[in-house]
């Protein structure tokens, strides 16, 4: 089992961030967070990292003539922290080619919804307006594409009769706690195999 150095990339309040803390803080995730970069000032998820002792950085796109370049700065950094894995919490922006080459198989992601179903932003309101009978989240390996990368774990939730998408949203949150933690654990295990679009997972 390897012992993951992981840097979280979040634009938001890094609930996601602070589930893979607590789990890495609890022995039950064999991981460290070494960094923990952000595209906002004001991310509270900077805060949450701050408080957990952990190195942080904003990063303002907007002194970047290019995509490519933004992400040669956040790869520099992280290579400085020492990070094996990257893992994308809230992340708002499509990573490029050189972040994904940097750290190969080794980024992941957690979207709010049961992919391929509803990719992009606010996908819980999209479920829920589309009237969906079951929700839920995913957790998988990031490639150009947006939210198109291998499926590692889902997890479903029902949309109740009064739900909005605000309680929904709640409820999926919950569980992308559970298993964006779990998809960690199982890559540093050694036990997520990439067959094309197929993640297998050993016994």
């Amino acid at each position: 089992m390897q012992k993951l150095k992981i840097g979280v990339l979040a634009s938001g309040s890094g609930s996601n961030l602070q589930a893979i803390i607590d789990e890495a803080t609890a022995g039950t995730l064999p991981a460290e967070v070494v960094m923990v970069i952000s595209d906002k000032a004001d991310a509270y998820a900077l805060a949450r990292a701050d408080a957990a002792g952990i190195t942080t950085a904003w990063v303002n796109p907007k002194d970047f003539a290019s995509r490519e370049e933004y992400d040669a700065k956040i790869v520099k950094l992280l290579h400085l922290a020492e990070a094996d894995t990257v893992a994308l919490a809230g992340y708002l922006r499509i990573v490029t080619p050189v972040l994904l080459n940097a750290f190969p198989g080794r980024v992941l992601n957690i979207h709010p919804a049961l992919l391929p179903a509803f990719p992009g932003l606010h996908a819980q309101r999209q479920a829920w307006e589309y009237g969906v009978k079951v929700a839920g989240c995913t957790v998988h390996f990031v490639d150009e594409g947006l939210d198109s990368g291998p499926i590692i774990l889902q997890a479903p939730v029902p949309v109740l009769e009064d739900d909005d998408a605000g309680t929904l949203a709640a409820r999926i949150l919950e569980q992308e706690h559970i298993i964006y933690p779990l998809a960690l654990k199982l890559l540093a295990e050694g036990k997520l195999m990439v067959e094309g679009r197929r993640v297998r997972i050993a016994d």
